[in-house]
């Protein structure tokens, strides 16, 4: 009878293993076409951070879009450029 339980007990870890082992990759499948389809981010010039074109406030200088975390980084990339060309 214990021999029984002990086999049942076997099978039933056995079975829990295969089915986490083939749920993990269909799992693997569903992050990677949730990466494709993640927002693209920019790097904001003045500060160095990641934003999304979502929420970056957007600057152009020559026809080319530069992407800011927020006005006072605009603002401070227009000042350095004013300097620069002083």
């Amino acid at each position: 009878m214990i021999r029984l339980l002990v086999w049942l007990l076997l099978i039933y870890i056995g079975y829990r293993v295969v089915s986490s082992l083939a749920g993990g990759k269909n799992h693997r499948n569903e992050s990677t076409s949730d990466q494709d389809e993640a927002e693209t981010t920019h790097c904001d010039p003045v500060c160095g951070v990641y934003v999304s074109e979502e929420d970056a406030v957007v600057g152009r200088l020559d026809g080319q879009r530069h992407y800011f975390c927020s006005l006072a980084c605009l603002e401070k990339y227009r000042e350095q450029l004013d300097h620069k060309s002083i």
